[in-house]
Formats: C-alpha cells, structure tokens, sequence
C-alpha cells in the first residue's frame, strides 16, 4: 500500500495555487508548514495516500521525474473536466485534454496536467454508471 507521494518544487507559491485548485474537491486537506504542502484525505490515518510538495530534500534544484506520474481519482467525468480546468487556470499546463483514450478501458475518462514544476498528473474516473467510449 502506497502510504505517500512527494513532488519536488522550486515555487511553493504556484504550487499551492495549482493543487488547492484541484485536491480540495477531492476531499484533501492542505496543512503548510516549513517543509512544504500536505495534503491529507481527513480520517484516513495512512489508508489513502498523503501528498506532499516540497523543495528537494537534498537542496538542489527540483525536476520532474521522466515517466514519473500521479493520479487523483475523481467522482466523475464532469467533475474531471471541471478540475482540469481549473488547474489549468492556477498555471498548470495541458497534457491531454480529459477525454476516453483507447489504450484503456472504455469507462476510464482520463485528462493529463503537467503542475507549474512540471509533474505530470492524471485526474480520472471509472464509474461504469456513466457512459463508456463504446456506448
């Protein structure tokens, strides 16, 4: 079980416009100390994941990891439609707009952001109530 995930940043600022535009509809939590962000799911006690952004711990500057990828599960396809939008306006930048994609499942609906550090994330939902790429 994944008990967290850290994002490096060399903005705190931007990154904290950019997940609050997008994780507090998920039900997260942003506590900001000296360190960074923390986003926590209320209640949870490490069942779900925790996700921090902070500067690289060793102090040089922070990247991307290449192939590196985090993905927030949404309640539905208009709710990851609405956050990629969003997060979009709080200065993230399109990866692929939310849509089916035919790699995948055909009730797997999909948008692509890259954070203003250049993280990639994914926002999804799979709820096979809505309708599917085949239906």
């Amino acid at each position: 079980m994944i008990a967290y995930v850290t994002v490096g940043t060399n903005n705190i600022a931007d990154a904290k416009k950019f997940y609050s535009a997008l994780l507090p509809s998920l039900n997260y939590t942003l506590k900001e100390g000296p360190e960074g962000l923390s986003f926590t799911l209320p209640g949870q006690s490490h069942l779900s994941p925790d996700f921090y952004i902070k500067p690289a711990f060793d102090g040089a500057p922070a990247s991307a990891g290449n192939g590196a990828m985090v993905a927030f599960e949404a309640r539905n396809q208009q709710q990851v439609r609405d956050l990629h939008s969003a997060a979009l306006a709080a200065g993230g930048f399109d990866e692929g707009q939310p849509g089916f994609r035919d790699a995948y499942s055909p009730h797997f609906y999909v948008g692509y952001l890259r954070d203003p550090q250049g993280n990639k994330i994914a926002l999804f939902a799979a709820d096979q109530s809505e309708p599917g790429r085949d239906d």
